[in-house]
């Protein structure tokens, strides 16, 4: 039986200027990525710019988003890179 009006989460990642990448998750990427330009999400993007986003994947319900979230930020940049430019997939981190 499916579950109507289920929410579906997305895991993002935005490039600064300086190169850095924030990860982060939201039911809403575009919604999210202009809280972040606008400065009114996460403290560590307030005030900078030159934000891009570059790379957003749908993950579904809450548990798997934070799960595959903690799961990225733990990989190290070049990883990272690899991820944005699809040499592999979200569904690869759980062999990790």
């Amino acid at each position: 039986m499916a579950i109507l009006n289920e929410v579906i989460w997305h895991l993002y990642l935005i490039r600064l200027d300086s190169g850095h990448l924030y990860t982060g998750i939201t039911t809403d990427v575009s919604r999210r990525f202009g809280e972040h330009r606008n400065g009114k999400g996460a403290k560590f993007l307030r005030g900078r710019e030159g934000l891009k986003l570059v790379f957003s994947s749908s993950i579904g319900d809450r548990s798997s988003a934070l799960k595959i979230e903690a799961a990225v930020k733990k990989l190290p940049k070049q990883r990272k890179e690899a991820l944005i430019n699809g040499d592999f997939s979200i569904n690869d981190l759980s062999a990790d």
